[in-house]
């Protein structure tokens, strides 16, 4: 998982362990939203947790194809947030927006030794997988306050990177999603000492 050197994360682990956190949070997310049936995700135990991920060989597709450039980036510091947008399949209308914002650490933070070209993070990765599991604690009892998807939905994932990053031929420049009067709600954050990751979710209130 993480690259560690004398107990120390490096960059590049750190955007493992990023990665890793939003595979899972974006199934138990697809999962907890009824985007998909529960017939189609298997239960794995992550972070002393159980955790629904999806078996559709579409789904591990996309996201293999879309967080193994995410990290590629990560690695690079090159990524302000990270977006998977939930939309009604019909109408196209944005319903829900769940914002994963990434956000640099000062190299002395958390006992980081002061390297700016390969700065190490000495934060011990239980404790960071135990921030990470409340995150998705709370990512899954949001279903107790989110409203209904009452339509067929779908999802996308949008990358936010920073001002003259390499984009891959494949990839499109889009538009920032939006939600009229949506109603926020953050959820906890986590560090891996070089890196901050909030959650926030942002939904639409339904009439």
């Amino acid at each position: 998982m993480a690259t560690s050197t004398q107990n120390a994360i490096t960059l590049k682990g750190s955007a493992a362990i990023v990665a890793e956190y939003l595979n899972y949070g974006i199934n138990s997310i697809l999962f907890q939203r009824g985007i998909y049936p529960p017939e189609q995700f298997t239960s794995v135990q992550q972070y002393g947790l159980t955790i629904l991920m999806s078996t559709d060989d579409k789904i591990i597709a996309f996201l293999q194809n879309v967080l193994g450039q995410a990290q590629e980036w990560l690695a690079r510091n090159e990524i302000e947030k990270i977006t998977m947008v939930i939309t009604n399949v019909y109408t196209k209308e944005v319903l829900e927006q769940w914002d994963f914002k990434v956000q640099a650490e000062p190299p002395s933070a958390d006992g980081t030794k002061v390297d700016p070209v390969n700065p190490t993070a000495s934060k011990e990765l239980k404790k960071i997988q135990a921030e990470i599991r409340d995150v998705l604690r709370q990512i899954a009892a949001t279903i107790s306050y989110l409203p209904l998807l009452e339509c067929i939905c779908t999802f996308d994932v949008l990358i936010h990177t920073v001002k003259n990053c390499d984009i891959p031929e494949k990839w499109n420049e889009t538009d920032e999603v939006h939600i009229p009067n949506a109603q926020t709600v953050q959820l906890k954050s986590f560090s891996t000492g070089l890196q901050k990751v909030d959650t926030i979710v942002n939904y639409k209130l339904t009439d």
